[in-house]
């Protein structure tokens, strides 16, 4: 798929498969957000692979509460890539969002599906998140970004809305 064509024709997923995207996949789809700018090419995202079971279940009830909700707000993504971003770089917000944008259509390129999943900052704000950043050898200060939902789609994106008018103003 060409770059553009991703770009225009990328939605998010909002139910799984339980099938596993493969190792290369999973590989492309990070490689790929590390290829995000990043402020003075300071590098402040952490890009970390969920694929073990228990841990993405766990990951999902802790956002879930967050949320007010016992359903799974992953949508039953097999895989959950966490985004965080070292909160002493002054672009780290930025930074981190065009990692998870990158990697959103990524994965739309090589036919797997993707959701941004809020909720990141509060997860590992929490004692447990702040446990598991030091279990993943996470040591700097940082924020969480966002959460990307990544699988096989089990079902049909939504169309797009149609864009608003005047969303682009052309100054001569």
């Amino acid at each position: 798929m060409e770059a553009l064509e991703a770009l225009y024709t990328r939605r998010s997923i909002k139910g799984f498969t339980d099938q596993m995207p493969t190792q290369e996949d999973i590989e492309k789809v990070t490689k790929a957000g590390m290829a995000a700018p990043t402020g003075m090419g300071l590098q402040a995202p952490y890009i970390v692979v969920v694929k073990n079971k228990e841990l993405r279940d766990e990951l999902s009830r802790m956002n879930g509460e967050v949320l007010g909700t016992s359903s799974d707000p992953f949508y039953n993504s097999p895989v959950i890539i966490v985004v965080l971003a070292a909160k002493s770089r002054g672009t780290y917000l930025y930074d981190g969002s065009l990692v998870i944008g990158n990697m959103l259509t990524a994965a739309h390129a090589i036919g797997l599906g993707a959701c941004w999943i809020h909720r990141a900052k509060e997860m590992f704000s929490s004692e447990r998140g702040k446990e598991m950043l030091a279990e993943w050898g996470i040591t700097e200060e940082v924020e969480g970004i966002g959460n990307v939902a990544l699988g096989y789609a089990a079902v049909d994106p939504k169309p797009a809305k149609p864009r608003k008018d005047g969303y682009v103003r052309v100054i001569e």
